[in-house]
């Protein structure tokens, strides 16, 4: 497994690890019309801005396919009293879960938080995903629960937080 930073030649690739990872992880959750209707053009269009303008990292296998990604930086809401940092996206194909490919997607986001002269970290996630419990057993405190709308229904968000990120991994 390799993992580096997404370049802009990575975004379609990354729009198909993000799209099926809605399909695995939010089956049953998010309304299925709603899945059924994400694009995986309109998806490579977002990350090829994103890349463009934030750090994204991908994990690749052995043949160069990416089979995951993450992307962090400043806490975007200030909503956060003393956590600065946040961990703005992890997806790993359903495949490769539970490899630890998860924290070492997290790694480099952690660096780049540093380098950004932050200590503190977020991550808001879906209540109903499981995969909320990987966040947990890295230490993640509860901190809040927000409402947010998708696809015209109403969802808990938790977020969870590390005041010393140097804890985390």
């Amino acid at each position: 497994m390799n993992i580096r930073k997404a370049i802009l030649t990575d975004a379609e690739g990354i729009a198909k690890v993000h799209i099926d990872s809605w399909k695995t992880t939010y089956a049953n959750i998010i309304p299925e019309e709603y899945l059924n209707s994400l694009s995986y053009e309109k998806q490579a269009k977002k990350w090829t801005n994103i890349i463009s303008q934030e750090i994204v990292f991908i994990a690749e296998d052995n043949k160069g396919k990416i089979v995951g990604f993450s992307s962090g930086g400043k806490e975007r809401s200030k909503k956060y009293k003393g956590f600065e940092g946040e961990l703005y996206v992890i997806y790993i194909l359903k495949k490769y879960q539970r490899r630890g490919i998860g924290k070492s997607l997290i790694k480099p986001v952690l660096d780049e938080i540093k380098k950004m002269g932050l200590n503190s970290m977020l991550v808001l996630v879906l209540e109903e995903n499981n995969s909320r419990l990987f966040y947990e057993k890295l230490g993640g405190v509860k901190l809040d629960t927000v409402e947010v709308e998708i696809a015209g229904k109403q969802f808990k968000e938790i977020a969870y937080g590390w005041e010393d990120i140097n804890t985390l991994l």
